[in-house]
């Protein structure tokens, strides 16, 4: 069975590509990102974009991504709202425009997307997190930009995870601290690391983190990418 393909592109934008090749972006952040290594002529395909919250950082270049590819947006009610009245066509969004909300779930060209919490603040709506489950069953985490909050144990509990996206650069989100009693509460069988090192006041190095994982959670296998890197998730 083919695998699913992680790649970071800088801060929190990811591009996933599913076993049967769907690909999803979040947090597409590229102009003015210091830290993503391509451009929106390189992005020319996507089948999904999430957003998880309404910050320039995250919602980035949602609107010429989705009017570039035709993907499907996958955002809050009030975030989705937002961006259809910054151009994207109310086709393009879940349910012609309504968006969705925090404990739901939505099915996307066979992705199973659902809405978590998370501790932060959004221009509009709330800040959220996703649970991503694809195709062959694997289920993927992306926190968003949040603090540690006790819940994610449930979350792990629910959604058993293959991956966990998590935030360490501090300042705006967790930090290494934080992000490593979140590894404990999730228990994901691998995590990632996100959001460090894009600017000067954040986290910029990593190995705090991975320290810390190993002692609180050793089950857990840190990868460590660098802006570009791709890593496959098992089959």
């Amino acid at each position: 069975m083919a695998k699913t393909v992680i790649r970071w592109l800088g801060h929190a934008f990811f591009q996933m590509v599913s076993p049967k090749g769907k690909s999803i972006l979040i947090d597409p952040w590229v102009e003015g990102n210091p830290s993503c290594p391509v451009t929106l002529q390189d992005l020319d395909r996507a089948d999904v974009v999430v957003v998880t919250h309404n910050h320039h950082d995250h919602a980035g270049q949602t609107v010429e991504l989705i009017a570039k590819t035709g993907a499907t947006l996958v955002s809050m009610v009030e975030t989705t709202e937002a961006l259809m009245k910054a151009g994207v066509p109310a086709e393009r969004c879940l349910f012609g425009g309504i968006g969705m909300n925090i404990g739901g779930q939505v099915v996307v060209d066979g992705i199973k997307f659902t809405m978590t919490q998370a501790v932060h603040s959004s221009a509009s709506g709330s800040a959220t997190g996703f649970v991503i489950e694809l195709e062959n069953g694997r289920t993927l985490y992306h926190a968003g930009d949040t603090g540690i909050f006790a819940d994610m144990a449930l979350i792990g509990e629910l959604y058993p995870l293959d991956v966990a996206l998590l935030p360490i650069g501090d300042v705006f989100t967790m930090g290494p601290k934080q992000a490593a009693k979140a590894v404990s509460l999730l228990q994901p069988k691998v995590v990632i690391p996100m959001h460090f090192g894009s600017f000067p006041i954040l986290v910029q190095d990593p190995a705090p983190f991975v320290a810390a994982v190993a002692l609180s959670r050793p089950q857990t296998r840190v990868v460590v990418l660098k802006p570009g890197d791709t890593w496959e998730v098992d089959a």
